[in-house]
């Protein structure tokens, strides 16, 4: 499986979007503020709700995907919220930093990429991956960018409350348990597909409008640990939750630790706007040093991905 293969089929759609929104942000006043709240309340509920609502695998393999993907995120949470105290890491900047190491970008990045390197079990487990962390990212993670702002305690959570996807999944679920799934060609899955689908092509814009607002002097100097942290150290994390669990298919196993060795996920970005603001540390604020996180991980994650298929593919690994 070669560079170039996994580079045109998984990453670089992935580019070629973010770049049409890094030239529209460069020849443009675009205001990425609305097109987050859409992101957050509209089509992310859509998207996790459908693919929940319609995934194929079997109960003890979702069971061991949503349990592997919370003991992974609150491990890496743990660990990236004591690295950055211990390293002097201050508020916004120490949530980001948290949210960027702990959340890899399962769903646009993680879901082709898993289906180019595991076929049809590749897309079923990312997409299930995907769904187990969205939960995760706008309860836990939206309370981490709401202390980053200055809300903490019962507020953030007040704040968690009113984010939809969360009842999206609880509906998921119910609908699933109840046996009353619309077919996929129904008018009302149909369009939920349409509109869930659409999240991924703006997600990755937004991201491309606030590269061309990012000063990348600045905010390069501190990409570094959270490079680390999320290219290098949660893989090995991945790694150990998928062998503590004993999955009983080894493909779902090896999708599972690609999900989590993927770069930074663009939501942190998205959760991170909308509620700690522009708040600036060093100079650099919250929006350029995410940004700039979820670029460089990206690039970083050509070579190293490949590297980690190539293993995963052989059975040196899994």
């Amino acid at each position: 499986m070669s560079l170039f293969s996994i580079f045109a089929t998984a990453i670089l759609p992935i580019v070629a979007i973010a770049a049409v929104g890094f030239l529209l942000g460069r020849t443009r006043d675009v205001d990425p503020g609305p097109l987050n709240t859409i992101t957050v309340y509209v089509l992310a509920p859509a998207l996790v709700f459908h693919s929940l609502a319609t995934t194929t695998l079997g109960g003890s393999t979702l069971v061991r995907v949503v349990a592997g993907v919370a003991a992974y995120v609150v491990a890496m949470l743990v660990f990236t919220e004591l690295v950055g105290r211990l390293t002097g890491e201050s508020e916004p900047l120490l949530s980001a930093l948290v949210l960027v190491s702990a959340f890899p970008n399962s769903g646009n990045y993680g879901i082709p990429l898993s289906e180019f390197a595991f076929g049809a079990v590749g897309r079923s487990t990312a997409v299930l991956y995907l769904a187990a962390q969205s939960v995760l990212i706008y309860t836990v993670g939206v309370y981490v960018a709401s202390r980053s702002g200055g809300t903490a305690g019962l507020r953030g959570v007040k704040r968690v409350l009113k984010i939809p996807l969360v009842y999206a999944v609880a509906g998921a679920l119910f609908v699933r348990w109840l046996g009353v799934v619309p077919p996929a060609d129904a008018t009302a899955m149909a369009t939920l597909k349409l509109v869930g689908d659409s999240s991924i092509p703006v997600m990755l814009l937004i991201l491309g409008i606030q590269l061309a607002r990012t000063d990348y002097g600045a905010a390069l100097s501190r990409a570094g640990k959270a490079n680390v942290l999320k290219m290098v150290v949660a893989p090995f994390v991945g790694l150990g939750v998928a062998l503590i669990l004993g999955f009983e298919d080894q493909t779902v196993a090896r999708v599972f630790v690609l999900e989590c060795a993927t770069p930074a996920a663009i939501t942190p970005l998205i959760l991170l706007i909308e509620f700690a603001g522009g708040e600036r540390v060093g100079g650099v604020s919250v929006a350029e040093y995410v940004s700039t996180v979820v670029l460089t991980t990206t690039l970083v994650s050509v070579p190293l991905l490949t590297l980690l298929i190539a293993l995963l593919d052989s059975g040196m690994v899994l």
